[in-house]
């Protein structure tokens, strides 16, 4: 979408867009569409998406979780315009950090960026750990903790020495992530879906008397996080803004193909799980705790199920690789501007032109948090993963709550993508539609164990507790000169030459 006068206008060269904005190019930008789409997708991951939390969704409330899928599919969707219109006129490498600064201010900025960043790596850590089922089962492995560990800490190392080989092989490992994205989500799951149906269509509006003998709203409503795990990830194309080819263009697309193509691909494998268990109700009554690995086998038998893992550990590490690269490039981009410790050594490119010591600390923090999983009481990883969907939901709503902010003072969003008249409206329904998800993320659990029901509000009042505490006692780019809230005077210039 493009408002008439960005049709005829001559934008800038993206090297001039950057100086700009205030920086100096220092990244190859060797990143095309679908090496962008394709790190947005494996990072928003449906396969590990739906497998992570299909067995929690159908469980809790039945075959009609599937229809979160297209809830949240629609309204993260409305977020994406809203992130298209910011980066294409903010196109630095950090994403939410510097989108949120020049919005709005830099101390709301660095508290945004202070709980994504450690909702990304918590998110990291959670992939790492769910894709320890897949390894153990390929190789014939118990899943003790020890293992699990072991092969968590094996993921995240192996993503590592990728990252740091470079941005061309990062786009290209991404690449081999989308393919087994989709032969994994959509092949399997429309093969599911024609050759092997056990079940009706009319299953998904079925609730199984997962409601009991009241309203099955409140169940449904409990079953929010089946969607609102998997349609994120898309924000992971900004990250790498720098280095993108004409990215003011190229990353808007990119985060939109990414919620559709994800989307679809998500409701696929969804409805053919469902469509295909041979004892659904074993899974609604949580009898069968691990589903899909029964189904797939049943289905794909020993060779084809097989296959099918090393297709999952080939998503899970494209996950956790652009995981890696989206939050090392968000502590790069902090690192620039000196709001942490240690800014000077996180900022540093290596030869290779990608931020070594960021993506050092994106790898060594996760591999900490599997130990307190490792030393940690049973089900640690559900708390866990539920805190970094919040986390992130919440940075998320930074953006669009500055963008709307800036709207109010007259901000006509200047990039090659805009929304033009519908932009206000995609900006309100966007934090309307971001407000509920974060009040279902934040409801605190039923199982009358205070640590449990509270632990994701518990996670995030301490990250927020301990970034405004710093933020008191450092006060971050203090002493910098750093351009901040100048939306509107960058849209005129930029619309001027």
């Amino acid at each position: 979408m493009s408002i008439p006068d960005n049709k005829t206008r001559n934008f800038l060269s993206d090297e001039e867009h950057l100086r700009k904005l205030g920086y100096e190019g220092r990244f190859d930008r060797s990143m095309s569409l679908w090496g962008t789409f394709a790190l947005g997708f494996t990072y928003l991951s449906p396969l590990v998406g739906v497998y992570s939390l299909f067995a929690f969704g159908v469980s809790l409330g039945g075959p009609p979780v599937i229809f979160w899928l297209v809830i949240v599919g629609c309204g993260q969707l409305l977020v994406a315009l809203v992130f298209g219109e910011v980066v294409s006129q903010y196109p630095i490498a950090g994403g939410i950090y510097p989108w949120v600064r020049r919005l709005s201010g830099r101390y709301f900025a660095w508290m945004a960026a202070w709980i994504y960043i450690w909702a990304i790596i918590v998110t990291v850590t959670s992939v790492a750990e769910y894709g320890t089922g897949f390894l153990a089962s390929l190789f014939g492995l118990p899943q003790t903790k020890e293992i699990s560990l072991a092969l968590a800490v094996a993921l995240l190392l192996v993503a590592l020495v990728i990252n740091l080989s470079g941005t061309k092989n990062l786009a290209r490992a991404a690449k081999i992530g989308l393919g087994a994205e989709l032969i994994g989500v959509v092949g399997v799951g429309i093969y599911l879906m024609i050759f092997q149906r056990k079940n009706d269509f009319s299953v998904f509006f079925d609730t199984m008397g997962t409601a009991g003998d009241g309203s099955y709203l409140p169940v449904f409503i409990g079953a929010a996080l089946t969607g609102l795990f998997l349609f994120y990830g898309f924000e992971a194309c900004g990250e790498v803004a720098e280095e993108v080819a004409n990215p003011g263009k190229e990353i808007p697309r990119a985060m939109i193909m990414t919620i559709l193509v994800g989307g679809v691909s998500g409701l696929i494998a969804f409805a053919g799980y469902i469509l295909a268990a041979p004892d659904l109700a074993a899974i609604v009554s949580g009898e069968n705790a691990d589903p899909i690995a029964g189904i797939l086998e049943a289905t794909l038998g020993t060779v084809g199920g097989k296959i099918f893992l090393v297709i999952a550990l080939t998503a899970f590490l494209s996950c956790v690789l652009s995981l890696q690269a989206a939050g090392s490039r968000l502590l790069y981009s902090f690192g620039r501007d000196g709001m942490m410790p240690g800014h000077k050594w996180l900022a540093e490119v290596s030869a290779k032109k990608v931020p070594r010591n960021a993506l050092i600390v994106a790898c060594l923090v996760p591999i900490l948090i599997c130990l307190i999983i490792y030393f940690g009481p049973e089900g640690l990883i559900n708390q866990v993963t539920a805190f970094a969907v919040l986390g992130i939901y919440v940075s998320f709503q930074s953006v669009v709550l500055a963008s709307l902010l800036a709207r109010f003072k007259g901000w006509k969003p200047a990039g090659q993508f805009s929304l033009g008249a519908w932009g206000l409206v995609v900006n309100i329904v966007a934090l309307a539609y971001g407000i509920t998800a974060m009040f279902l993320l934040a409801w605190p659990g039923t199982s009358g164990e205070f640590l449990s029901d509270w632990i994701v509000l518990i996670g995030l009042v301490l990250v927020v507790g301990t970034g405004l505490i710093y933020m008191a006692i450092v006060r971050p780019g203090r002493n910098l000169s750093l351009p901040e809230g100048d939306a509107v005077e960058i849209a005129e210039q930029l619309r001027n030459g």
